[in-house]
């Protein structure tokens, strides 16, 4: 135990003086267990004496028995390979008659074989003299098998014989095959009856022999058979563009003709498939050479007549062979027919058939290159879509510009029959000719896609532009303009856009109708790039055209704002008339303000229900941004402002400022008028600071325009004094006082800043400059505020009421008011 912890105990067992009596008893019995514990660590130091001498004993025993049991198998390992040698020694005579019956045996059969081969070489000899088409086949297929056996012993003089001559057996079977097939297709076969089965028979010979042979039987074949199609179709009378379909009526007729004839090729040739490839190539040259050779521009008519019998025959050739699933999809309505007039009679057919063809699912078209070597199975992945009518694609220029002239005459015509407003009970509220065009265009769209999905088409998509673009001027030009002329310039009018209720009304329309084609501009983007070719679709862009129409919606809403502004320029004029410096009292608000509120009520409304949201608060954000400085700026145009003219302007100022934030309410869309009301309440509370400064007394006019009014200027300073009708002299002693204050008053950029939208409420002015002068800050901010509170009531009694109550106080900030 640890000290602290013994003289515990000790403590414990001696707590007091009297109980050291004890202490040698516990000595003792201390020694005892001492002497105890010493007495068993000698016995357990002992045991483990002798423990340690057993174990040597037991190691040592168990070495020597290691050591015999390597010996045992180191004498094993021995006897087993003295057995080893024993057994080889046996058996060495067993491997040799082994290695020997082995040989013998392989000699044997080589012999065998090579007999078999002789035989089989000269009995195919015999066949091939004799044209025993289909025993030779069986006797080539042997004869294959047997010369593989014999590969490690080309070197051998008799087996390099028996191959050579086996190659002039074959070369000779492959020169009657080829002879015997020269005959077919030229009425022979019709007087000999067993010609076509000998043919047949000599089909298994060409299988049996290398696949070259049946590549350029095939192939000799084919060409054997078009000749005579090139030699009708390269004449002056049939090598014409109009001629196109009868090239596709012979080869269809030559295949059904022959269809029993060339039955005796075997199913895996599809003599029939190729036949059809190198009748597309050589088609594909002659028509390229026919449109190269052309002295003018091909008629469109026969052009398109043509392209469309060529895609046609594709689709029986790919449907046919399984080159692709052709889509069996039709349109579930007939679409009505282009109202554009042509005189053109073939044009028009095929326009309308177009318009009820649906574009086939086509795989990218891809021209085969000459001398490539034709794949014999139809599931090689040969492509006939557009092996044939790629090759217009250069010369379908001339559709693309009927195309446009087509687009262009008919939209010409829909803006002239445009009666520049929505059919009764529509909900779209959009012009029904941006309906038409996009429907128009898309007919040109199937009716394009049904011929070529590449540069074509993409041409034609650049048309589209240009025909919205030119449908976006068409709305732009409807816009009101601005008056222009002597007559305007001398009455100020020049530039000043007038509109009527219809042409708000209108102005709308083209809104919505310029919004509609810039969604649907982009959607048929999107759809054309789905269909055009996949290295032209990252090129379809329409953001060009939608530019045009966001700068129509731009206009239009500009030009809709300046049209109410100049309905609010009359009324702008008789407030100016108004001889605000002999007012006698306050009533209720001016006529101004009703005509104000007449033309708003008269208007919103009707633009609320027809402008989307989005638009409706960009009118509204305009209109506010404009009428209230403007109303602002037109206070200083009146001559002269008494103190009853400034408390009944200011009453006024408010009545305005409650029909401005009533215009939402108006359009019943409330629910975007958040920002809006802000902004007006902060632009309205300029004129009513600046009405306040001008209802100031004289000798706190400065503070007082300094502390509503802190972004003010020296010369709008001036102006106020004017409006307040205070002599030169009386100005001059007022503007050094103020320019002596102005240096440090002026520059505060922190304007007043309205709380809350509430009509009426006069704006709490926070941050502004302390003012130097006759009154305090206090003051100032009191008797604006007792202003605005005695111009906010609608009744003259009430405000006479407010004005006797501060005369009849003694003290206080109102008093100074009235006796400064």
């Amino acid at each position: 135990m640890d000290k602290s912890s013994a003289l515990e105990y000790i403590n414990q067992m001696f707590p007091t003086e009297a109980s050291l009596s004890g202490v040698e008893p516990l000595m003792q019995k201390i020694q005892n267990e001492i002497r105890l514990v010493d007495a068993g660590i000698l016995a357990a130091v002992r045991q483990q004496s002798n423990s340690g001498n057993k174990a040597k004993e037991d190691l040592a025993a168990a070495t020597h028995a290691v050591q015999e049991l390597m010996y045992k198998i180191r004498e094993i390992k021995t006897k087993a390979e003295q057995s080893e040698t024993m057994v080889q020694e046996i058996c060495r005579d067993i491997k040799k008659l082994d290695f020997a019956k082995k040989h013998i045996t392989l000699t044997i059969t080589a012999l065998h074989r090579l007999t078999m081969l002789v035989s089989a070489v000269e009995q195919l000899q015999v066949m091939a003299s004799k044209r025993q088409y289909k025993e030779a086949a069986a006797q080539l297929e042997a004869v294959n098998q047997l010369c593989s056996h014999f590969e490690a012993y080309r070197d051998t003089p008799k087996i390099t014989e028996l191959r050579e001559k086996f190659k002039n057996i074959k070369l000779v079977l492959k020169s009657h095959v080829f002879s015997d097939f020269s005959s077919l297709g030229t009425g022979k076969e019709s007087e000999e009856n067993n010609l076509l089965e000998q043919l047949s028979d000599a089909c298994l010979v060409v299988d049996a022999l290398e696949p070259s042979v049946r590549e350029d039987l095939v192939k000799s074949f084919c060409s054997r058979e078009l000749t005579s199609y090139q030699q009708i179709f390269e004449g002056a009378e049939l090598a014409k563009l109009d001629k196109t379909e009868r090239r596709y009526a012979w080869i269809k007729r030559r295949l059904r003709t022959n269809e029993e004839i060339w039955k005796i090729f075997p199913p895996h040739w599809h003599v029939p498939y190729l036949l059809c490839i190198q009748f597309c190539k050589l088609t594909r040259t002659q028509l390229v050479e026919i449109l190269n050779n052309l002295k003018e521009k091909p008629d469109v008519g026969t052009l398109l007549l043509a392209l469309q019998r060529t895609l046609e025959f594709e689709e029986e050739l790919a449907e046919k062979f399984g080159a692709g699933t052709r889509s069996t999809e039709r349109s579930g309505d007939e679409e009505e027919n282009d109202k554009a007039e042509n005189n053109n009679r073939i044009v028009s057919d095929i326009r309308k058939k177009y318009e009820k063809k649906l574009a086939a699912n086509q795989e990218a078209n891809s021209e085969v290159k000459d001398g490539s070597k034709d794949s014999l199975a139809t599931g090689a992945g040969f492509n006939f879509r557009g092996i044939i009518s790629s090759c217009f694609e250069p010369h379908l220029t001339i559709y693309v510009e009927l195309e446009e002239k087509t687009l262009m005459e008919n939209l010409e015509k829909l803006v002239q029959e445009e009666t520049w407003d929505t059919e009764e009970g529509s909900q779209t509220n959009i012009l029904s000719s941006s309906m038409q065009v996009f429907l128009i265009i898309r007919r040109s769209l199937k009716r394009c896609s049904a011929l070529t999905k590449n540069q074509t088409l993409f041409n034609l998509l650049k048309v589209f532009q240009k025909i919205l673009k030119t449908y976006a001027a068409k709305l732009y030009a409807r816009l009101p303009k601005g008056g222009s002329g002597i007559v305007a310039a001398a009455t100020g009018m020049d530039g000043q856009i007038k509109t009527s209720d219809r042409d708000e009304r209108v102005i709308c329309y083209i809104v919505n109708t310029a919004e509609y084609c810039h969604k649907t501009s982009e959607e048929l983007a999107e759809n054309v790039s789905k269909i055009i070719d996949s290295q032209l679709a990252d090129a379809v862009d329409m953001s060009e055209v939608q530019d045009e129409f966001s700068a129509v919606i731009t206009k239009a809403l500009m030009t809709l704002v300046h049209g109410i502004e100049s309905k609010f320029d009359a009324e702008m004029a008789n407030m100016a008339r108004i001889p605000w410096a002999t007012l006698e009292g306050v009533g209720d608000q001016s006529e101004y303000v009703n005509g104000i509120n007449k033309i708003l009520t008269s208007s919103v409304p009707v633009l609320g229900t027809l402008l989307s949201p989005i638009y409706f608060q960009y009118f509204l954000d305009k209109l506010a941004s404009s009428l209230a400085p403007r109303f602002y700026l037109n206070i200083f145009k009146c001559k002269q402002i008494s103190e009853t003219g400034a408390q009944q302007m200011l009453l006024d100022t408010q009545a305005v400022k409650t029909i401005l934030l009533d215009i939402p309410s108006l359009g019943k869309q409330a629910t975007s008028a958040a920002n809006y009301s802000k902004f007006v309440s902060r632009e309205m509370s300029k004129a009513e600071a600046l009405l306040k400064v001008i209802l100031s007394p004289i000798d706190s006019v400065g503070d007082t325009y300094r502390a509503l009014l802190p972004e003010g200027t020296p010369s709008e300073f001036q102006r106020i004094l004017d409006l307040k009708g205070l002599k030169k002299a009386d100005q001059q002693t007022i503007m050094d006082d103020f320019n002596k204050h102005g240096t440090g008053k002026m520059q505060s950029p922190i304007a007043p800043q309205a709380v809350t939208p509430t009509p009426f409420s006069p704006p709490v002015l926070t941050n502004t400059p302390s003012i130097i002068g006759i009154a305090s800050r206090e003051d100032v901010l009191t008797r604006a505020a007792a202003l605005g509170r005695g111009a906010a009531t609608t009744g003259f009694k009430r405000f006479l009421a407010l004005t006797e109550a501060a005369k009849d106080r003694k003290d206080g900030p109102f008093r100074k008011l009235f006796n400064p």
